[in-house]
């Protein structure tokens, strides 16, 4: 592989995005961008009346979305977004991996619930079923 074709795998810092172009990548809508805006979670430069989003926004956003996605609060994902700028990526990595493991063990509790509700539901049916069997032959 030659240097040129190198340079070409990673995107410049200075490269801009558009909220349109953000929105379009990452199937997020412009209230969402702009709600992060007002969380202090995204800090785009404005151009006129619009809003130009860096590099450093773009990763940040694709973090914000995965935070979100998993479940994590926006204080959650802005105590970690902030670590980085104030204390680098060690502080960063070892505060996401703190709250990382606390979301796990709260879905794991939310699984034993939902598991408990399942098999309660599965046997009230089972009993509806067996107690009258004409209901059960409507619902097939």
């Amino acid at each position: 592989m030659t240097m040129p074709m190198l340079l070409n795998l990673r995107r410049p810092p200075y490269r801009t995005y558009s909220i349109t172009q953000l929105c379009r990548e990452f199937g997020a809508t412009p209230r969402a961008l702009r709600f992060y805006e007002e969380q202090g979670l995204l800090a785009p430069a404005r151009r006129d009346t619009s809003r130009v989003y860096s590099y450093k926004d773009r990763a940040r956003l694709q973090m914000i979305l995965n935070g979100r996605r998993v479940g994590l609060s926006i204080a959650e994902i802005r105590d970690i977004l902030d670590l980085y700028d104030e204390e680098g990526e060690a502080a960063q990595s070892a505060e996401a991996l703190r709250v990382f493991k606390h979301r796990i063990e709260q879905l794991e509790a939310q699984r034993v619930e939902v598991d408990e509700a399942i098999t309660t539901l599965k046997a009230a049916a089972d009993r509806l079923e067996r107690q009258y069997p004409e209901v059960a032959k409507l619902d097939s």
